[in-house]
């Protein structure tokens, strides 16, 4: 159990690492994000799948996410579309740093 919690450990930091890294990650966490607009990018966007009030549909409940993932890490979630069905979304970083922003709200 010890050895599972430690390669954990050292995957999310090796992740974070290289997320860190990331021309584009660094750019969107250096900016200060807007929450009105990253709650119409949102809606717009993301509402589909994850709710209107991000509640969860057919994507994951998303209120608390920013207490269980870092900044990097939703970035990173929101590009890659690694997690099917969602698709991989790439907005400028200022978009970006608005959606944050707004997830940031959601408690």
């Amino acid at each position: 159990m010890a050895l599972a919690l430690a390669a954990g450990i050292v995957l999310i930091t090796l992740v974070a690492g290289a997320s860190q890294r990331d021309p584009y990650v660094r750019s969107s966490l250096a900016l200060r994000g807007d929450q009105d607009h990253g709650s119409k990018l949102f809606l717009i966007n993301c509402a589909g799948c994850h709710g209107i009030a991000a509640q969860g549909v057919v994507g994951p409940n998303l209120h608390g996410v920013s207490q269980r993932k870092h900044d990097p890490a939703l970035i990173q979630q929101v590009i890659s579309g690694k997690t099917p069905p969602m698709p991989s979304f790439q907005p400028d970083p200022q978009s970006m740093a608005d959606l944050l922003a707004y997830l940031h709200e959601l408690t």
